[in-house]
């Protein structure tokens, strides 16, 4: 196969071979992005600059990306604000039955569920969650996540060190299988929450 960075691959394909082959799915998988942030300039301007920093962030004025199943919204990363270098957290809606890409990454994660029921697969092991609990994800396990609603959405808050991570060169991610393009009536007419 080329270098050419625009072909296009079946999934089965996408998941024996790498990422930058697979089929756009997410925006954040094709555009340039900052995953951490030089530190340049005085010692003095860099403490002045962080400690001006707003210290809360509305998450409801962040627009929802992705569908027709998984719908997401970064809330903090070191693109996003200057205050965060070493983590990242973000939510995620799940739509009433559905999954996401089964895949790995080095980073551990933490899932908060606020909303919902589920389970998740790591490395062939299930695990059930719901609303009020915290799911770890270990480094470099390969999971998914499932929501078990038939009627309502599923919310998590998910909160990782991944700049850390990246930062020490251990970047290596992996989607071995594709998100679901389609979806059931119901994931279709889905729209995420408003006020969150």
């Amino acid at each position: 196969m080329s270098e050419d960075r625009t072909a296009v691959v079946s999934s089965s394909e996408a998941a024996a071979g790498h990422n930058r082959f697979a089929d756009v799915v997410w925006e954040r998988k094709t555009k340039h992005r900052v995953f951490v942030r030089a530190l340049e300039g005085t010692y003095g301007n860099l403490v002045k600059e962080l400690f001006e920093q707003p210290r809360v962030y509305k998450s409801r004025d962040l627009q929802w990306k992705g569908g027709p199943q998984q719908y997401g919204k970064k809330i903090v990363n070191p693109q996003a604000v200057k205050i965060a270098q070493s983590i990242e957290t973000h939510m995620e809606v799940y739509t009433p039955g559905a999954r996401t890409s089964k895949h790995g990454h080095m980073n551990s994660a933490v899932f908060y569920c606020l909303k919902g029921r589920g389970h998740d697969v790591h490395d062939g092991r299930r695990h059930d969650w719901e609303a009020g609990d915290a799911l770890i994800v270990e480094n470099a396990c390969v999971h998914q996540h499932f929501s078990e609603e038939d009627e309502d959405e599923t919310i998590v808050l998910v909160m990782k060190a991944k700049p850390l991570f990246l930062f020490m060169h251990m970047l290596f991610q992996k989607i071995a299988e594709m998100p679901p393009k389609t979806g059931t009536e119901r994931q279709l007419n889905y729209t995420p929450p408003g006020d969150l």
